[in-house]
């Protein structure tokens, strides 16, 4: 990738803790000075020009009038605004100030303490500057009190910022929705067994972890992450033990969300085994579970995955939330070129049709808008997925259930003999289910699955070589689609560009004229990731009797793709860089996603 799309592409930087230069941090301001006693506040908010020294004067007198400090007076008049009032604060007392809108809040800190204790001291812990310290973040510097009852009522040393109380007040609502979201889920009924056995084998503090648990749930479903990664840190103190880094990928990106302290990352661990039925004295062997909870009023899926490594128990949560996904075809972000040549094909009475791509690419997401449009009472529609991901009224959907036997290929072989009209296979992983899978289709089924492939050419040469005959490859397959999820710009915060063409040849663009393109940004409402959600890009590849023909004769993935180009199938590529002109996605998103330059 070239130096200028390097730069495009760089994420912003995420921290859990002060660094030592804290103007490097996101969201902190460090004082210019030290604090100074006999300094009023006016004075700080003159000196930082937020306001002049006549108005100030001026609101002195009408504040002893009105029994009231002049600066909140100048705040009830909009003279100043409540982050240029904090910021003068946090001068005053010689403390960083925290603009809470950006900088990368830490909620397995927060939530160490209830919605109303924050509400009551107006002061919410928001990162671990170490093993025993919290950064507290508050409006008023001078409450000693708050400072000692969070240090009380968590054992951590606090450390004291400023933040803004607007910026304050919105993060305890924020709290007081990851409470009634913990309400929720223990609603849902699975708690009662479970908090007697953390009773019996962990310590008594458990009740904060639980809290901690469900609301770190909570928030990964709000911001919309697909998968929580719980992931044990080497011990730098060699004290024993290690800190717990949790991440989300959110929109197929990693992100830094907490930081658990040692302390507490053995009791997260088992919470989140005891709620997936999993054994908390195995440690050695990897496990999975699955657990459902309501949150917000909806219920999520959750598949726990966890993996033993050098530094402790790593700990993968799934996130399977159906209210959240879009399976419209017209919602996905296909051209409607391209959803013509799609529909065409499945609406075929039999025939093979495969979405291709990576892991996480949106294949089953497509095939089940494909569903939602065959699904009527003339039809009888069988799936055998793993895991069912979406459910859809009127079709009959099975689990993979390994220990049970039930494979894709046996499942499907039972499906077969279940007088279907349509069959989704999740996924084609072997041999076996791939020649059941194009038998299917040869004898009057259609059949919809999914295949690992790069590109929507290169399913023809893997099923060769997978061992199906070509025959009956150049007979079954109707279409392939080939696809790639890419990060939807945030239209908050997205600036306009230009982008050279001698940029766009670089990466692999046939481009004579420069374009006009937007970069991210980053800003509240996106997370300062310069991004907010996701589209699809495609590849429709239908079967002609060109490309049958040269399936027969075990032609090569790149010549397939130059006829499919020449019969109309436009690249992944080049359907990114359409959406690049519309300002949908970023010319590096669309570069990072296809592999190209």
């Amino acid at each position: 990738m070239s130096e200028p799309l390097k730069k495009m592409s760089e994420p912003l930087k995420k921290v859990t803790a002060l660094s030592r230069d804290r103007s490097e941090v996101r969201g902190v301001t460090p004082p210019r000075s030290r604090a100074v006693k006999s300094r009023y506040v006016t004075d700080v908010l003159t000196e930082l020009d937020f306001v002049a020294a006549e108005r100030v004067k001026r609101a002195i007198e009408e504040a002893r009038i009105a029994g009231t400090s002049p600066e909140r007076l100048l705040l009830q008049e909009h003279v100043i605004t409540p982050d240029q009032l904090s910021r003068a604060v946090a001068e005053r007392y010689g403390l960083d100030h925290l603009d809470l809108g950006s900088f990368p809040i830490d909620m397995a800190a927060a939530n160490l303490v209830t919605p109303a204790v924050a509400k009551r001291y107006g002061a919410v812990p928001v990162g671990f500057l170490n093993d025993r310290t919290l950064l507290v973040a508050l409006a008023d510097p001078s409450n000693v009190m708050a400072a000692d009852d969070i240090r009380l009522a968590t054992g951590f040393s606090t450390r004291l910022a400023v933040a803004s109380s607007d910026d304050i007040t919105a993060l305890i609502s924020r709290l007081n929705r990851f409470e009634s979201a913990v309400a929720a889920a223990f609603e849902d009924g699975e708690e009662s067994t479970a908090l007697e056995v953390i009773d019996l084998r962990e310590s008594a503090d458990d009740a904060p972890v639980i809290k901690l648990v469900h609301s770190l749930i909570a928030d990964a479903t709000e911001r919309g992450a697909s998968d929580i990664h719980f992931e044990p840190q080497p011990d730098k103190s060699r004290r024993g033990g290690s800190d717990l880094r949790v991440r989300l990928r959110i929109d197929g990106v990693m992100t830094d969300a907490a930081s658990v302290p040692k302390r507490m990352a053995g009791g997260v661990v088992s919470r989140i085994k005891i709620m997936a039925d999993l054994d908390i004295s195995e440690r050695r062997l990897p496990q999975d579970g699955r657990v459902g909870l309501t949150i917000d009023g909806r219920h999520v899926d959750l598949r726990v995955v966890t993996i033993p490594s050098v530094h402790g128990e790593s700990v993968v949560l799934r996130i399977l939330d159906q209210d959240s996904i879009r399976l419209e075809l017209d919602h996905l972000g296909m051209a409607p070129e391209d959803i013509e040549r799609f529909r065409r094909s499945f609406r075929r009475s039999h025939g093979a049709i495969l979405a291709t791509g990576p892991t996480g690419s949106g294949k089953s997401t497509s095939l089940y808008g494909a569903l939602l449009e065959l699904n009527t009472e003339e039809k009888n529609i069988i799936t055998i997925e793993d895991p069912v991901e979406y459910q859809i009224p009127g079709i009959t959907q099975m689990q993979v259930n390994l220990k049970a036997g039930l494979t894709f290929d046996s499942g499907l072989r039972s499906m077969m003999r279940a007088d279907p009209d349509i069959l989704m296979v999740g996924e084609i992983r072997d041999r076996q289910t791939a020649q059941i899978a194009i038998e299917g289709a040869l004898t009057g089924h259609l059949v919809l699955t999914t295949l690992h492939t790069n590109d929507a050419p290169s399913a023809i040469s893997r099923l060769i070589e997978m061992g199906i005959e070509p025959f009956l490859l150049a007979s079954a397959i109707e279409c392939v689609v080939g696809q790639r999820l890419a990060r939807t710009l945030c239209p908050n915060c997205k600036e306009r560009t230009i982008v050279p063409a001698d940029i766009l040849r670089d990466n692999g663009f046939n481009a004579q004229f420069e374009i006009e393109a937007y970069n991210p940004v980053g800003c509240v409402r996106c997370g300062g990731m310069g991004y907010k959600g996701r589209t699809g890009l495609y590849e429709v590849m239908v079967m002609s009797e060109k490309l049958r023909e040269m399936a027969l004769a075990h032609a090569s993935s790149d010549e397939i793709t130059a006829v499919a180009v020449a019969e109309g199938m436009r690249r992944m590529r080049d359907d990114g860089l359409e959406k690049v002109k519309a300002g949908i996605t970023s010319l590096a998103e669309v570069a990072r996603v296809t592999g190209s330059g």
